[in-house]
């Protein structure tokens, strides 16, 4: 048979040893989100903060789905492009086959010509709005991120320091 063996560690009793339930109720009074909930102050901004984290979260999102839909409508105009090119190169080329040799000159070359430049033009100039717009709302997605995170830095350190985080420290007024 195998031999076990068992060690114990002697537990230090003396008169200054507290209860689980003793030391777990100290904690308690002395943990950040304690000393915020007593102070109404602290406890609305933190509140408030909250709130705002939500509604940059859901202007974040807002963003987010805005540059979705600009990438979406750029695309297709580009496609439509091609689509007009496919299809105005086939009526082109079948509309010059069918033709007698002497009615081949092209003479009139320009009026097509002229159709797919407008057209080109008209369709790059949209998708360089398109692009434009992407890079504003970009721009703008950018700093609701950045508000975003430094809101969340905020919060976290009032949660972890409570009174005596940085904002409580710099917003004192004196007394007196």
């Amino acid at each position: 048979m195998a031999e076990t063996h068992v060690v114990e560690i002697p537990r230090r009793s003396g008169e200054g040893e507290k209860s689980p339930q003793e030391t777990l109720f100290t904690a308690m009074q002395h943990h950040p989100l304690t000393e915020i909930s007593a102070s109404p102050g602290h406890l609305l901004l933190l509140k408030l903060w909250q709130r705002e984290e939500g509604l940059i979260a859901s202007r974040i999102g807002s963003k987010e789905a805005q540059l979705d839909a600009v990438k979406r409508e750029a695309f297709q105009l580009c496609s439509l492009l091609f689509f007009f090119y496919g299809l105005f190169l086939t009526l082109l080329f079948v509309s010059s086959v069918g033709q007698s040799e002497d009615r081949r000159a092209c003479r009139g070359w320009w009026v097509p010509g002229c159709l797919s430049l407008v057209t080109s033009l008209i369709v790059v100039s949209t998708v360089q709005l398109r692009i434009w717009r992407y890079w504003r709302i970009y721009g703008q997605l950018r700093r609701e991120r950045g508000d975003g995170r430094a809101l969340a830095r905020c919060v976290q350190e009032l949660r972890m320091k409570g009174r005596a985080s940085s904002w409580a420290r710099s917003h004192r007024r004196p007394r007196g």
